[in-house]
Formats: C-alpha cells, sequence, structure tokens
C-alpha cells in the first residue's frame, strides 16, 4: 500500500538521488523490441502508460495500484528495471530510507512510438528524463498528487474509473484552467459519482494565486454546460483555514463547488472534506460530497476524448492521446 504518512516525502534531502546500475552491455532483449515485447505482460504495458502518464509513480504506489505484495512488485519491477523499460531514483533522506521512485526508461517510450507508429521525440522521453524527475523542484508536488490519487484508486470505499494527469488535464481544458490532476472516484456500487479538479497545494506560494483560479473554473462550468466540483488539498490546518477564509465570498459569488482538506487529517477516503459553500455540519467523505451536490456534472465527457485533428502525419506525428485506466487490465497477472 501506499505509505500513510501525509508528506510525500517527509526529510528529502534537496536535490540528492541515488541511482542503482545496469550490466555495462545491454542484453538484446533491451534493444530488440520485438522479442522484448514477447516478454512483457498487460500488466507491465499499463504501467509504461501510467509511468508516462503521471511521470513517477514509487515502488508502494506501483504495489497497491497493480501487485498483491511488495516482494511480487519489487522483483519484477526490478526485472523492467534491467530490459530498460522502467528507470528508477531513490531521493536521499535525512534519516531512514526512500521507497524506489521509477519512471519510463527509453525502452519503456521506443514501445509506445512503436505501438503509435510514431518516432521516440513523440513520446516526450529523452536520455535525461529519469534526472530531470529526480532533481526537479515541484517533486514532492507530483508525489503529493500521486499518492492522493493512489489511496483513492485502492481504498476498499472508493473506485476510481478515471484519473488524468496535470498534462492531460491541461491537454483537454487548458483554455480555462490547469489543475493538478482530474478525476472520477464513485462508491464500490458505482451509485454515485465525484468528478473533480485537484488541486494540490503544498503552501509554496501565495493565496491569491490559488484565488486568481477560480475565474477559469467558472468559464469552464459556463462555457461547457458543466458543474464539477473543485477539491483543495492544503498543507495543514492553518493554511486550510486560511484559504477557506480567502475563496468563501469569490466561490459563492462565482456559484462554485469547492472543497477543501489538509495532510493532517488523513487519507482522501475518510471524512476529511469540507465543502464551502454550503457548509456542512462536519466533514465528509468523497461520496458523501457527491450526495452534498446533487447538481454536479463532469467535465469530461466521451466527446471530451476526441483526439484534435494532427497537423503531421506520419512517424513525426504527436503520439495519440488516450486516458489511462488507473488499474491494470487484469489486476495481480503475471
Amino acid at each position: 500500500m501506499p505509505t500513510t504518512d501525509p508528506h510525500p516525502n517527509p526529510g528529502y534531502v534537496p536535490r540528492a538521488a541515488s541511482r542503482r546500475r545496469r550490466p555495462a552491455q545491454p542484453s538484446r532483449a533491451r534493444t530488440d523490441l520485438a522479442q522484448l515485447a514477447t516478454r512483457l505482460t498487460p500488466r507491465d504495458l499499463w504501467l509504461i502508460r501510467m509511468l508516462h502518464e503521471h511521470k513517477v509513480l514509487t515502488s508502494h504506489h506501483i504495489t497497491a495500484l497493480a501487485f498483491t505484495g511488495h516482494r511480487t512488485a519489487n522483483r519484477r519491477l526490478r526485472e523492467l528495471y534491467f530490459m530498460g523499460v522502467l528507470d528508477s531514483f531513490r531521493p536521499l533522506r535525512t534519516r531512514g530510507s526512500a521507497p524506489e521512485h521509477y519512471t519510463l526508461g527509453r525502452a519503456g517510450a521506443e514501445l509506445l512510438a512503436a505501438q503509435a507508429g510514431v518516432d521516440l521525440p513523440a513520446t516526450g522521453w529523452r536520455k535525461d528524463n529519469c534526472a530531470s524527475v529526480a532533481f526537479s523542484p515541484t517533486l514532492d508536488h507530483t508525489l503529493g498528487v500521486n499518492t492522493l490519487l493512489t489511496h483513492l484508486a485502492t481504498h476498499t470505499t472508493t473506485r476510481l474509473p478515471v484519473w488524468l494527469s496535470e498534462r492531460s488535464a491541461t491537454r483537454l481544458w487548458g483554455d480555462w484552467v490547469h489543475p493538478d490532476a482530474y478525476a472520477h472516484t464513485t462508491a464500490p456500487d458505482a451509485t454515485r459519482l465525484l468528478p473533480c479538479f485537484l488541486e494540490y497545494d503544498t503552501g509554496s506560494y501565495n493565496l491569491a494565486r490559488l484565488e486568481a483560479k477560480l475565474p477559469g473554473y467558472a468559464a469552464l462550468a459556463a462555457t461547457t454546460a458543466t458543474r464539477t466540483p473543485l477539491l483543495i488539498h492544503t498543507a495543514g490546518t492553518r493554511r486550510e483555514t486560511a484559504l477557506r477564509h480567502r475563496l468563501a465570498d469569490t466561490a459563492d459569488r462565482l456559484d462554485l463547488p469547492i472543497a477543501t482538506s489538509n495532510t493532517q487529517l488523513g487519507t482522501p477516503t475518510h471524512p476529511i472534506w469540507l465543502p464551502l459553500n454550503p457548509s456542512p455540519a462536519g466533514r465528509l467523505t468523497p461520496t458523501q460530497l457527491a450526495a452534498h451536490w446533487p447538481d454536479i456534472t463532469p467535465a469530461l465527457t466521451d466527446t471530451s476524448l476526441l483526439p484534435a485533428p494532427a497537423t503531421v502525419s506520419g512517424r513525426n506525428a504527436p503520439l495519440p492521446w488516450h486516458p489511462t485506466p488507473p488499474r491494470p487490465p487484469v489486476p495481480g497477472s503475471a
């Protein structure tokens, strides 16, 4: 299961990480894509698409989403690493040790390109891909978003049929908003759907910047005739209190369904979400949020998934985009 610590990287040393070594001479299986493809399972191919979509997942995230135990997961992840399908790094901590962090490797990116009939650059993969993620100043933020959504995808009280990254959300709604993620969460019996945009606030910038995003969400709702809640997960109780005070009037004026939470309250499947307007007697679970706003509608529809007409064809065309399901096609497959 993913770590239960509300902070994804407690005690990490800034801009420091270790890398495991591969053999100096790669095996033929790493360079021959046709042969490599025969060694990959549907779950492996799903993981390649997930890492392309979400940039980085820890071994805890991947175990929770796709495996029955850490030992089985770590063994397969190690094999994929030595095939070149995945890259990995381990951030250094001031105390204790961090889990292995996985990114898309060159062979994985080449497989994506080959399946789509395009060249490798169309995937956005570069030789320094792993290092750029490992030393990115936004690594904490990315891991925080992915940890929160992994909890929603794997808890027994929720299901997560849709999980789009910041990049995919921007592809669809970038004319209006740039959320950190977009998701659909439901109860196990799928009776209540909570579509939502997610803003993951680490407290690194002032509240005015968050408030300035709200008119964009209102414009999106008006333009598309949808009503999709915005969930804002903050860095702590004081930050959440200040944020709610700052946003209350603007959210009411724009008629936006907004709920907030903070890292000190537990996992996102628990009753940690507090709507702004109208405010209930207490905090709610995602399923209860869906009931609290009976008139909400998802921004993501079937027509949203239609790809834009390609301006370039052939192997120089961009990589076709399709949403990646948050769970593998056959959970627990070998």
